[in-house]
């Protein structure tokens, strides 16, 4: 944008959650000012999927997150191999009814 400064972002990341979270299920709702998302683990054979962490997001940031999603999965099959989409969670009866 014309006029203002280019800043520079420095991230800090604390020792407790550089080691990140596992997650192998996620479920994303939103209403019309928010986005939320909720990254499980589900444990084999385990009936009970904890939420590992939960991700607050406006829509515009939203999209950016899809976009830079989408742009990093390219990469990487170009890359590795192509990555085969699972079945769709509303095949399951997992989570909320």
């Amino acid at each position: 944008m014309e006029g203002q400064e280019n800043i520079k972002i420095q991230i800090e990341l604390d020792k407790e959650k550089a080691g990140g979270v596992y997650s192998n299920l996620a479920f994303i709702h939103h209403t019309e000012t928010e986005f939320i998302l909720d990254f499980l683990y589900l444990q084999p054979q385990q009936p009970i999927a904890k939420v590992q962490a939960r991700v607050i997001t406006n829509p515009r940031h939203a999209k950016a997150i899809l976009n830079a999603l989408k742009e990093n999965i390219s990469k990487y099959e170009k890359k590795y191999s192509q990555i085969e989409a699972s079945e769709k969670i509303e095949d399951k009866t997992i989570g909320f009814k």
